[in-house]
């Protein structure tokens, strides 16, 4: 083995390390945050007696369920039973894999160890476990992986909440899938590629794709909102209604990898939106971090980026305890009757509009991205001030004033 090899593999071991050590602290704090930000918005103090401002609570309730009794369900299958928590939480922690968190690290070194010889490295290393040429396929093939833990959890509980919770959330999960992949589609007609360190320096050279595909953003947006099964579409849960869902016959451990999966999914979604959409570690307003990679602009990227993703992490919290929970006709008839048709119809128009523009000489670059922007404001318009009709946005109170006028 060549020390270039070994010293490949010594920095591709420490980024997953690192990385998934992250992860998982992150989703200690997810979790805290979301419990002092539902605090904030009711009037409450939230977690405050464990550490300060209660920020080992993630971890006393981690020892918790480690100590708490696992049970298993007489007619359940043992199997799957214990595997379907497991099909939730490694997807989840996989999806990570691909995802540029900051510009590439100039690394250079050279030493030896007794016994392992000697390991070397020059160059850049990219800040990503994995540089897939696949790009987010890959995040589209595993992230759909997810549905079969909470599908299996329900059917292998052998409980009819259990079960009607399974059921659910693969419905949901494939009908908004559709959607988050058309959404996507429009990225690889103006990036060209689907490798997302190529898509980040695509927005560096025009702009953030938010602009240019202003539509595209809140289509992906309101699909990962369903793909993470948080509110207002956590219908495989609905306390009120499934006593918990697919995981009630669950405990201990095994319940709380149900809920690290879902937080890992928001700290990924987050991640990917400020990615596909808000120039990933790019920094605004300046070409400073487009140039030779150094150290200090590896930790300033990855400020960019930490600070994006939190924002939208927020946001997830923030749309959880501010909407109620849609009828699951009501997610249907979104899924299919409005976000389908409009995603497909879309895709049409970018298509058309790149098409045009590279064949008048524009190209996307500034000024193809300003136009796309207006086309979107122009969309945006149309579907919800024109075509919308007050049926979406008007919200449940007019929607029964009309039903009783009727």
């Amino acid at each position: 083995m060549t020390p270039e090899l070994k010293g490949f593999i010594l920095v591709a071991s420490l980024k997953i390390t690192a990385v998934f050590t992250a992860l998982n602290i992150g989703v200690m704090m997810v979790i805290w945050a979301e419990r002092r930000v539902s605090a904030w918005k009711q009037g409450r103090l939230g977690p405050n007696r464990v550490g300060p401002a209660g920020l080992l609570q993630s971890v006393a309730d981690g020892v918790k369920n480690f100590m708490k009794e696992e049970t298993w369900p007489a007619e359940a299958n043992r199997t799957l039973f214990l595997l379907a928590p497991v099909f939730s939480f490694v997807p989840a922690m996989l999806l990570f894999a691909v995802v540029p968190f900051a510009s590439p690290l100039p690394l250079d070194f050279r030493f030896a160890v007794p016994l392992l010889g000697e390991f070397a490295h020059s160059g850049t290393t990219p800040m990503m476990i994995a540089d897939l040429p696949i790009g987010f396929l890959y995040i589209l093939a595993v992230g759909s992986l997810g549905v079969y833990g909470i599908v299996l959890a329900g059917w292998a509980s052998n409980s009819k909440y259990s079960f009607l919770g399974g059921l659910r959330a693969s419905a949901q999960m494939v009908s908004y899938e559709v959607s988050l992949g058309f959404s996507i589609v429009t990225i690889l007609i103006l990036a060209g590629n689907v490798t997302l360190s190529e898509i980040i320096r695509v927005q560096q050279e025009s702009v953030w794709f938010i602009l240019a595909l202003t539509l595209g953003f809140v289509l992906f947006f309101i699909s990962a909102l369903a793909e993470t099964n948080r509110l207002p579409f956590d219908m495989p849960e609905s306390e009120s209604e499934l006593v918990t869902g697919y995981h009630t016959e669950y405990s201990s451990m095994k319940f709380s990898m149900f809920f690290i999966a879902e937080y890992t999914h928001i700290i990924v979604g987050s991640s990917l939106i400020a990615t596909l959409f808000f120039g990933g570690w790019d920094i605004p307003f300046t070409a400073w971090d487009n140039s030779d990679p150094t150290l200090l602009k590896t930790i300033l990227t990855h400020g960019a980026f930490l600070t994006k993703t939190l924002f939208f992490i927020y946001t997830y919290i923030w749309i959880r305890w501010t909407l109620p929970r849609f009828r699951f006709d009501q997610l249907m008839t979104l899924g299919w009757k409005v976000m389908l048709p409009l995603s497909l119809g879309y895709v049409m128009v970018v298509a058309t509009t790149v098409l045009i523009l590279d064949e008048v000489g524009i190209g996307l670059g500034v000024t193809g991205g300003l136009i796309l922007f207006g086309i979107n404001v122009v969309i945006l318009f149309l579907t919800f001030g024109v075509f919308d009709r007050n049926r979406i946005m008007s919200g449940a109170a007019n929607t029964r004033a009309r039903t009783s006028w009727q």
